[in-house]
């Protein structure tokens, strides 16, 4: 289900602004995603939505009617929320008419929404800001390093019953090893969990989450070992939003302990309905 926080309306005459934060899963909600979402809605009816995501920057016209879907194009449209705003305060007759919604652009108090607009804008920036939603897991109870990132190994139970197997990748982003300001960071986490297993893209900045289609990747701990082994991970780091860590990978160290790694994350494999630990079980989340 996608999660919706920090619903907020402003009221602009005749229509009102409601500003929110969504995170979309992959292969649940079309693709893994999340942003601030801007809607103008009149008489419980959402008429316009504009969806300012990491990745998804669209616009559509009446989501509950005529749904036609635009894009944004980031190379000449800059900031979404920026140029949200901008056509809400210069074009919302005009997008309210394309929208099917010609009576309510009619009534459109053209003062109002300009008075409405710096707070709309505001508001949007600080769910931006605020709303982002980020996890810190724990690290783990077997490491392995490799060069400038390491794998730890945890195994994860949920308070809804699932859980399993997870395998970390961290690196020291800022410091060195053994300082006092040293910053250990996840970039990936691969949660191999019984029941709803995903895996997630920068879990402290980015946190897009996929989840496995259980048809097509029925052993996601192979999946994983899978992408380690062929060079995959070089690009996941830099999707997760660390090229620099990508660059300075080092595939012959990491392949050097896979066999290592992948013994004992065998270990915590389940096998049937029943969880095999070898070693302490973590909690889901450290705390905040």
């Amino acid at each position: 289900m996608m999660q919706q926080t920090a619903r907020t309306k402003i009221e602009a005459g005749a229509v009102t602004f409601v500003v929110q934060h969504e995170l979309w899963d992959g292969n649940l909600q079309d693709h893994a995603d999340q942003g601030v979402v801007i809607l103008v809605e009149a008489n419980d009816t959402t008429l316009l939505r504009f969806n300012c995501f990491d990745n998804e920057r669209s616009y559509i016209y009446g989501p509950e009617g005529k749904n036609k879907v635009c894009r944004m194009d980031p190379t000449v449209d800059g900031n979404p929320i920026r140029w949200s705003v901008g056509q809400i305060r210069n074009n919302l007759a005009a997008m309210l008419t394309e929208a099917g919604y010609e009576d309510v652009a009619n009534s459109v108090d053209a003062d109002a929404v300009n008075a409405a607009t710096g707070e709309l804008e505001a508001t949007a920036r600080e769910v931006y800001a605020t709303g982002r939603n980020t996890v810190k897991h724990n690290r783990g109870h077997d490491i392995f390093e490799a060069g400038n990132i390491r794998f730890g190994l945890e195994v994860r139970k949920q308070a809804g019953g699932d859980g399993g197997l997870a395998i970390h990748v961290l690196s020291d982003l800022a410091g060195t090893p053994g300082r006092s300001y040293t910053e250990e960071t996840e970039l990936l986490a691969f949660d191999c969990f019984r029941d709803a297993p995903h895996y997630h893209y920068g879990p402290r900045n980015k946190n897009h989450r996929i989840f496995w289609d259980r048809t097509l990747v029925p052993d996601p701990l192979e999946w994983t070992l899978d992408r380690f082994k062929n060079k995959d991970l070089r690009n996941m780091i830099a999707r997760a939003g660390y090229p620099g860590v990508a660059a300075d990978l080092d595939q012959d160290l990491i392949e050097s302990i896979m066999p290592d790694l992948e013994a004992k994350a065998r270990e915590f494999q389940p096998k049937g309905d029943v969880m095999v630990i070898d070693g302490p079980a973590t909690p889901n989340l450290v705390a905040r």
